[in-house]
């Protein structure tokens, strides 16, 4: 990989990861079209440049983060069980991971990203009365189980998170920062276990480019620290038509290019 190369990806991770239309969409075709194959040093070059946004995400919520940990102990709880679902999903949806990760669905998955946001910004479940903290956790569970979605590229996190919280009947605000705040151990804890199987299936680690390495975690932290205030006014404005339109859209493109102009060559 060259550092251009890992600037441009590292551009991608930054300007996408915060918005709903899915970064590993953007990233995975990205090497398509630079013939870049999927290899362990492009796993480990991936966890770097989701650590360049991850730091930025922390530092701009450094405030509310520090709060929830120092006073806001509901929230807190919240957010733990919220991840519960992960868990189970991430090892029985591997079959399912690994066929839809195939380059010819990726233009699909943006679809249903595109489908997951119209939901979101139309449909409403009408409750019953529950006692608040009792509908809290079967919302976050709900919220939860549908991260999941997102381990299938092409399938945005903060698609699937926050039209679920809306169609729960959360106003954007709250799905918003909720989302944002459930991606921080999302991402640490998806981070630690990529590794983790990195360093059991070899005795060696993977050679990694540390020059490549360090352009894509400056660049996804620059412009990841860039987008995120942008993203989080204009998401918090309740209006997904914008991002599902452009998914459904690229998606369509993205299918075309894949199956048949680029297999035609």
């Amino acid at each position: 990989m060259s550092l251009f190369e890992a600037f441009i990806f590292g551009l991608l991770q930054g300007l996408t990861e915060f918005l709903p239309i899915s970064s590993s969409a953007h990233v995975k075709l990205a090497k398509l079209i630079f013939n870049i194959e999927s290899s362990e040093s492009q796993i480990v070059f991936d966890l770097v440049c989701h650590l360049g946004t991850l730091l930025s995400l922390l530092i701009f919520l450094r405030q509310e983060i520090g709060l929830i940990l120092r006073r806001d102990r509901q929230k807190l709880f919240l957010l733990l069980i919220a991840l519960l679902p992960l868990i189970p999903c991430y090892f029985l949806l591997k079959p399912l991971r690994d066929f839809a990760s195939q380059p010819q669905f990726l233009g699909i998955c943006l679809i249903c990203t595109a489908m997951i946001l119209f939901t979101g910004q139309r449909w409403k479940v009408h409750r019953a009365n529950e006692a608040p903290l009792k509908r809290q956790v079967k919302d976050v569970l709900w919220i939860g189980a549908m991260q999941s979605a997102a381990l299938i590229p092409g399938i945005s996190r903060s698609a699937s998170t926050i039209s679920c919280a809306k169609v729960l009947g959360w106003e954007a605000r709250e799905a918003v920062r909720f989302s944002f705040l459930l991606s921080i151990p999302t991402i640490i804890g998806g981070n630690c276990l990529e590794l983790f199987k990195i360093y059991l299936s070899h005795e060696n680690p993977p050679i990694v480019s540390i020059p490549a390495c360090a352009v894509g975690l400056i660049t996804s932290f620059i412009f990841g620290f860039l987008i995120i205030r942008f993203a989080l006014s204009y998401l918090e404005r309740g209006n997904l038509k914008p991002f599902a339109w452009y998914c459904l859209s690229f998606g369509m493109i993205v299918t075309l290019f894949l199956n048949f102009f680029r297999g035609a060559h």
